[in-house]
């Protein structure tokens, strides 16, 4: 029986051919693949963030929606003072945290009031007017800056009411009334001061202003004698009114405007009040006279 001489038959490969990488496109396809599992992934991680990020941004929409309705409701359900005549009875104020008082009389010219002391934040107004409308505003917004987060802190405070405007003697007179804000002449500088009174949650640890233009005052407890009217508030009524009031506190029998006293005005409502149911007052501080 004959062998075979021949080896069994065997497949040869060239070493060119066992080395050789897949055709390019094979390649690319391979890796867009790969991409496109890996852009699956991320897209849905990347919802998952919108929507935690969606949900987040709804809670706050939510939330200042309810702040606004909040604060809206302040100036739409407003307040009233007791009224003296159908002039007052028409007046309103937004329901917002203001000065602290006491009527310790009243007849039908003016009422005497007993304040609560207070804080509040000054600046001093440009010009030589204390109602000028570009002066005033321009002091208003500094203030405003302060109240709504220019601070140390950073902190937005709750808006008060009304805002002050008020003339003192050129050394200086703490300054009363609260939640207006304050516009003071300094007599000798032919100045005025407008002032915001402070939220008085604080008391004395409010935040410092970042404005060297805006100072914190305390002002203290006084008596005072007050006139409310409508309207828009000009320099010439406040002269006509503040010598109304002297001559009625002539007569009075129990009080006398005390000696320095200056006129301060506190306006209670914002500019889109109708004039009728705006609430000014003028008021000078006032103490009893010696039995």
């Amino acid at each position: 029986m004959s062998r075979s001489i021949y080896p069994s038959t065997v497949t040869l490969v060239p070493k060119s051919m066992a080395t050789e990488r897949p055709p390019s496109s094979v390649v690319a396809t391979r890796r867009t693949t790969a991409a496109n599992n890996m852009s699956a992934l991320e897209a849905r991680v990347s919802l998952i963030f919108a929507l935690s990020s969606q949900t987040t941004s709804v809670s706050q929409r939510r939330r200042f929606l309810a702040d606004l309705a909040t604060e809206t409701a302040k100036y739409v359900f407003p307040k009233r003072f007791e009224s003296r005549n159908l002039e007052e009875a028409l007046m309103s104020v937004p329901d917002l945290e203001t000065v602290r008082f006491k009527v310790l009389t009243r007849n039908d010219q003016y009422e005497i009031r007993e304040l609560e002391p207070y804080f509040v934040a000054e600046t001093t107004m440009p010009g030589k007017y204390g109602f000028d409308l570009n002066g005033a505003s321009q002091s208003f917004n500094v203030l405003a800056e302060y109240l709504f987060g220019k601070n140390t802190l950073n902190e937005t405070m709750e808006m008060t009411t009304p805002v002050l405007t008020r003339k003192t003697q050129s050394k200086g007179v703490a300054m009363d009334m609260t939640t207006p804000v304050i516009t003071k002449k300094l007599e000798d500088e032919d100045k005025w001061k407008m002032s915001f009174v402070m939220p008085s949650k604080y008391g004395s640890k409010l935040p410092l202003p970042k404005n060297s233009a805006v100072t914190i005052q305390e002002v203290p407890g006084r008596t005072v004698a007050v006139v409310a009217f409508s309207g828009f508030v000009s320099d010439e009524d406040v002269i006509r009114r503040e010598s109304a009031l002297r001559n009625s506190l002539k007569n009075d029998s129990q009080y006398k405007v005390k000696s320095g006293a200056s006129v301060e005005v506190a306006q209670y409502n914002p500019p889109f009040t109708l004039p009728f149911t705006r609430r000014n007052e003028i008021s000078l501080e006032v103490e009893r006279k010696q039995e």
